[in-house]
């Protein structure tokens, strides 16, 4: 396991970090096993959120005895400083805790967003109150548009940045994970499977781990996963390595994605999903997860050419940033069936 130090925290933090949004899924035995596990194999940075169910009270029933072996991690979905406040103090009862290492102001995507929670009573204000009571270490902010990311964090009002990185969305590499590194802020990747879609997994993981960053989240539920991520880090990226995957992850991110969540569609079509997934499902395939997305959206992506408000102009277009053609894409995924 590589262990460098975490930005500026005075904290080495290991390159693999425990993601986990999922373990509500799996019967609690089975996240106590896996927790301890990752613990015991040198993972020590845990991840979670308020909005991930009860991830937050697994994590204070099997591993709060062991509080100091991990950096950890949540975040918190509010605007406002009310409902941020009261967040805050929940994931402490929760995680069993009486602080935590890092909050993050969550799922930051819009200029309004970031207005509001930097504003007179706004989340960022009860993150720093929590920071002076010593509820809570370090803030950090986390999104899906890199390029916006990149202008918040210059700021510096942030200790830590967390994005999307992995074999089809490269996107942080340009702008984001350069600034983050030049202020000295700590770098967490996250998705590195982009949501259970990305195969093999050896080579996903492997792409962040690649990259100027501290550590990369993996969402895991069993031992074997565990097992799995842990060896695709087991040795370091050579250069050779590193540049047939810069290139691959270049051949991936054509369909140019963020993730941003902008466009919608009327017929509810995952579209950033099925963008995402449009170049590596051709040349790798998919994962069992992502198969399964694609059946269920099956009605749904072969009933876009015909939905009719969208034949002379597609809605979803129009909310697109990045002016992407994916009513094209969408259609053509209707040759996976």
């Amino acid at each position: 396991m590589r262990y460098t130090a975490f930005g500026k925290s005075g904290y080495k933090v290991s390159s693999l970090g425990f993601g986990a949004m999922n373990l509500p899924s799996v019967p609690l035995e089975q996240a106590r096993e896996t927790l301890n596990y990752a613990l015991d194999h040198g993972i020590n940075y845990i991840d979670t959120a308020a909005a991930y169910r009860n991830s937050e009270e697994i994590i204070g029933e099997c591993i709060s005895h062991r509080r100091e072996d991990y950096f950890l991690a949540t975040k918190t979905g509010a605007r406002d400083y009310a409902t941020a406040k009261s967040e805050i103090e929940r994931s402490l009862v929760r995680m069993k805790t009486d602080h935590v290492d890092l909050l993050q102001i969550h799922y930051v995507n819009y200029v309004h967003e970031f207005q509001e929670i930097m504003a007179e009573g706004g989340a960022y204000e009860a993150a720093l109150e929590a920071q002076r009571e010593g509820k809570v270490r370090f803030i950090g902010i986390t999104g899906h548009r890199p390029d916006l990311l990149t202008k918040w964090i210059a700021k510096g009002q942030f200790a830590q940045i967390l994005f999307h990185l992995n074999l089809a969305q490269p996107f942080a590499r340009d702008t984001l994970i350069p600034t983050a590194t030049e202020m000295g802020l700590m770098k967490v990747a996250m998705k590195p499977l982009s949501g259970g879609f990305i195969q093999p997994v050896e080579l996903a993981i492997r792409y962040p781990f690649s990259q100027d960053v501290h550590v990369t989240i993996s969402g895991m539920v069993s031992v074997k996963e565990v097992q799995e991520n842990l060896a695709a880090q087991a040795e370091e990226v050579g250069s050779t390595e590193r540049q047939e995957l810069e290139q691959l992850a270049i051949e991936l991110g054509q369909h140019d994605c963020r993730r941003c969540n902008y466009c919608s569609c009327p017929l509810e079509i995952s579209i950033p999903d099925v963008m995402i997934a449009s170049k590596f499902r051709e040349k790798f395939g998919l994962l069992p997860k992502g198969d399964g997305f694609f059946q269920k959206q099956k009605d749904r992506i072969t009933g876009c050419a015909d939905h009719d408000p969208c034949k002379e102009k597609p809605l979803c277009e129009d909310k697109c940033p990045y002016h992407l053609p994916m009513q094209k894409v969408v259609q053509s995924a209707a040759s996976y069936y």
